[in-house]
């Protein structure tokens, strides 16, 4: 991976079928190498899981992820990236 046209991004993540956990952490292995940090929390109140993933990669990779993530059933994903830098 090319870190010269990489970003920071957040994808944030939200389980509701509990079922399919093993399949969002299955692709979060996929693109380990990109993932800075994660942290998930349980929500029993609500019976839902809040995951949110920290990435240094391409712009087209954090996408890819966030687009598989959002097509499991019952599961919510989203992308926040940073500002890009411009080169001085």
């Amino acid at each position: 991976m090319e870190k010269n046209h990489s970003r920071i991004a957040v994808i944030g993540i939200i389980i509701e079928d509990r079922e399919r956990a093993e399949q969002v952490n299955e692709l979060l292995h996929q693109y380990g190498e990109c993932i800075i940090g994660r942290m998930g929390i349980p929500y029993k109140e609500k019976q839902i899981h809040i995951i949110s993933v920290v990435l240094d990669a391409p712009a087209d990779t954090i996408s890819a992820l966030a687009g598989k993530l959002g097509r499991i059933p019952g599961v919510s994903s989203k992308a926040i990236y940073s500002k890009e830098k411009k080169e001085t």
